[in-house]
């Protein structure tokens, strides 16, 4: 591809990651993962939304990875993680899972932060045993279970069938989006931000957003458009908090405060004014805060019940050693 897949400078520019690794899915789909940050520090999980790649976590990683093991990868199609034709929910449960086991230890236990799609890679997964296993906590921003089309207010005429169609014609669009030109920033700007979002914000995310291939927009626009994971939200256990812009214009904050009012263990709402799709760039402060909040009330927890059980597997195993040699 020959134009940026992301600002090279600045505090949206994609740090080095310390490793690089593939995940292989259920069906054998390939994913791009990276881990940044002390390999033994409370593991962070990132999952990004559509048409996006971890580059769009750029923030996050910036900040977190100086005390937190983040591990962030591209879902299938996207980045660097090669299309797949097999473009559903349940894969995004699958290749989330795939992720976990090849990043984490058998128990460990991370806080797993999901953005727009990612955040619904996470519903899709809550059943899963090793999601279960895996999960210290949850992070939705900016995302939503079912009803995408009819709540989204992207096209600005009011609410209906003919508002739906459009609105299901844009997500799943086959139009390549070109070049990032003052006019493609603006009309990305609207469609995903908040009105007072700077020029570098924007322009990282229409750098990301401008490089995921049409077909793969196309293909995983379809799923979001049929999307149905209510049945998902009320199966997520683990502690889990949400996140939304009050001028998100593609998952409006009536679906935040559905997940809020449904999930069976939730840690509360926050809404940011003024700020829209896209949370993780537009108030990075805040979602980064949030994040340390999750990982030290219940993945740091985690991380210390798990060292006294070694402690004492190492001390009972030192004891029967001493009996056997006595």
């Amino acid at each position: 591809m020959s134009r940026l897949t992301h600002v090279t400078s600045g505090p949206y520019a994609p740090p080095a990651p310390a490793r690089e690794l593939t995940a292989v899915s259920a069906d054998g789909a390939r994913l791009h993962v990276e881990v940044h940050g002390p390999e033994h520090a409370p593991p962070v999980v990132l999952a990004h939304g559509w048409t996006c790649s971890t580059a769009f976590w750029a923030a996050q990683i910036r900040e977190l990875a100086a005390d937190h093991r983040v591990i962030a990868y591209d879902q299938r199609g996207h980045g660097r993680s090669p299309a797949s034709p097999a473009c559903s929910t349940r894969a995004l449960a699958d290749d989330l899972e795939a992720v976990l086991a090849q990043t984490l230890a058998p128990g460990e236990q991370a806080v797993i932060v999901g953005h727009s799609m990612g955040g619904m890679t996470v519903m899709a997964a809550a059943t899963r045993a090793r999601f279960r296993e895996h999960a210290a906590a949850v992070l939705l921003c900016s995302t939503g279970s079912s009803r995408l089309v009819a709540e989204a207010r992207v096209i600005p005429i009011r609410a209906g069938a003919g508002r739906s169609w459009l609105t299901t014609r844009v997500l799943a669009s086959r139009a390549p989006l070109g070049p990032v030109t003052p006019l493609a920033r603006r009309i990305l700007k609207y469609a995903t931000m908040g009105a007072g979002s700077a020029p570098q914000m924007v322009e990282a995310c229409a750098r990301i957003v401008h490089a995921c291939p049409r077909a793969v927009r196309h293909a995983w626009g379809r799923v979001l458009a049929e999307l149905d994971l209510d049945a998902g939200v009320r199966e997520l256990r683990v502690p889990t908090a949400v996140v939304t812009g009050t001028d998100d214009r593609l998952t409006p904050p009536v679906h935040a405060r559905a997940l809020a009012a449904a999930l069976p263990h939730s840690l509360g709402l926050t809404e940011l004014p003024g700020m829209g799709h896209m949370t993780p760039v537009e108030a990075p402060e805040l979602v980064n805060g949030r994040i340390r909040e999750l990982v030290t009330a219940y993945a740091q927890v985690t991380q210390i019940e798990q060292i006294e059980q070694v402690t004492q597997i190492e001390q009972s195993t030192q004891s029967t050693q001493i009996k056997e040699g006595a």
